[in-house]
């Protein structure tokens, strides 16, 4: 059964069909063929109740929130403030990019977000100052996929809902590894920049005055993200509370400092309804998918797989962590990670893992299948930002990038308490 789910999951996504519909598609395939009750007769109240959980109405907000940051001007705003305090660096504004796309990955919760806020924001500046196309788009399609690491992330939410973990300790679990990762692009940068000067541009020093009067763009975001996560690591509030009030403390930096209208609005909540609709189709479809195979047993035939390999615990997480790398190369990430956590997660925490140091592991994964040919998302955006040149370009620009990422997912390996530490110190 999981051969034949594979091919059809790929055959029908090379078809261009929509990742929602497939997986209903594919659902209704394993009632047909694999499983001995009329499983399509729960479908109305599985739709329901999947789509009534309130932890889910988060993910609307935070893509709301993202909408307006972006649409009011803030994003130009505070790329132009890092700009001040990082360009002396070697490699010089790519720093920036990989600053702003951090900062905005605190709030956001989105990569193909965070990415696309850079990108419209940077690539002008490239052409101008000289950079080098590759290391400077490659660095932002690796940037904005800490949206989906460092809180609040959707990622996580959808993880934690579908996973019955928490999702605070998810969050607390990706602050750590999302910030050190951040650090390794800088390190990376700076070490490529300074083996190959003409790879970085111009490194620019500002006046200590300008750097100064800059940190006045960057508290409102500090604000907010100190707002949002704040609330609910005091427990104050819920994921999808602080998400609302998030919304609410966005609308008035954006009265302050950003440039707000009637028609700025009514196109942030057009892109939040479209984005939404496109994650929930998908996290339904899923769960369609998901309550027929493991009706249809595909639980029990992928754990008889695995024991028939006859490894041990450890070596099955390197065997689960290839299928994830070969599978990001084909499947869209928030499609991967719904398709698969109902069937690995239950045999990971069988086998003695911790399921909040696995969701971390796996997003760290999901990271780099953003960033990887043919359907990483984040290039195709970045390359969309470009106008110009080759996707090649972008591509060739995330290697050193997805080098870090495999770094990170090995050091989650050796050591867990990157991720577990501050969850079990906050606890």
């Amino acid at each position: 059964m999981i051969g034949y789910i594979s091919v059809g999951l790929l055959g029908l996504l090379c078809l261009s069909i929509p990742v929602g519909i497939v997986l209903f598609m594919l659902g209704f395939g394993v009632d047909a063929f694999f499983s001995p009750f009329p499983l399509i007769r729960g479908l109305g109240n599985l739709v329901w109740s999947t789509s009534n959980n309130a932890t889910l109405i988060a993910i609307p907000f935070f893509v709301l929130l993202g909408e307006i940051l972006v649409r009011s001007g803030i994003a130009t705003r505070t790329y132009a403030a890092l700009d001040r305090w990082v360009s002396w660096l070697p490699g010089g504004l790519v720093h920036a990019n990989v600053a702003t796309a951090t900062m905005f990955s605190a709030t956001s919760g989105s990569s193909v977000a965070t990415a696309a806020t850079v990108a419209t924001v940077a690539m002008p500046q490239a052409e101008k100052l000289g950079y080098d196309p590759k290391l400077f788009s490659g660095a932002i399609a690796a940037g904005g996929t800490l949206g989906i690491m460092i809180p609040p992330s959707i990622n996580l939410i959808v993880y934690g809902f579908l996973t019955q973990t928490s999702i605070p300790r998810l969050f607390l679990a990706g602050l750590v590894p999302g910030i050190a990762l951040a650090l390794a692009f800088v390190v990376i940068t700076m070490i490529l920049c300074v083996i190959r000067p003409s790879l970085g541009g111009e490194r620019r020093v500002f006046p200590l005055a300008q750097m100064l009067r800059a940190l006045g763009e960057l508290v409102p975001i500090f604000l907010l993200f100190l707002v949002i996560i704040g609330s609910i690591y005091k427990g104050w509030a819920t994921p999808t509370e602080a998400a609302a009030v998030g919304v609410a403390g966005t609308i008035v930096i954006a009265l302050f400092f950003g440039r707000v209208s009637l028609g700025m609005f009514r196109e942030s909540v057009l892109g939040t309804v479209k984005i939404t609709s496109m994650i929930m189709l998908v996290v339904i479809g899923a769960s369609f998918l998901n309550f027929t195979l493991a009706s249809a047993g595909i639980g029990r035939e992928l754990q008889a797989f695995l024991e028939g390999l006859g490894l041990s615990p450890l070596s099955t997480i390197f065997v689960i962590v290839g299928i994830y790398v070969v599978l990001g190369f084909f499947i869209e990430t928030l499609s991967l990670m719904v398709v698969t956590i109902p069937i690995i997660v239950p045999l990971v925490v069988e086998m003695g893992f911790d399921p909040i140091w696995f969701g971390i592991l796996m997003i760290v994964l999901i990271e780099m299948a953003l960033i990887t040919p043919p359907v990483g998302l984040n290039l195709y955006v970045v390359q969309g930002a470009r106008k110009s040149g080759s996707m090649t370009e972008v591509m060739l620009g995330t290697i050193p990038y997805i080098l870090a990422m495999l770094a990170m997912a090995a050091a989650l390996i050796a050591f867990p308490q990157i991720a577990l530490w501050l969850p079990d110190a906050l606890q």
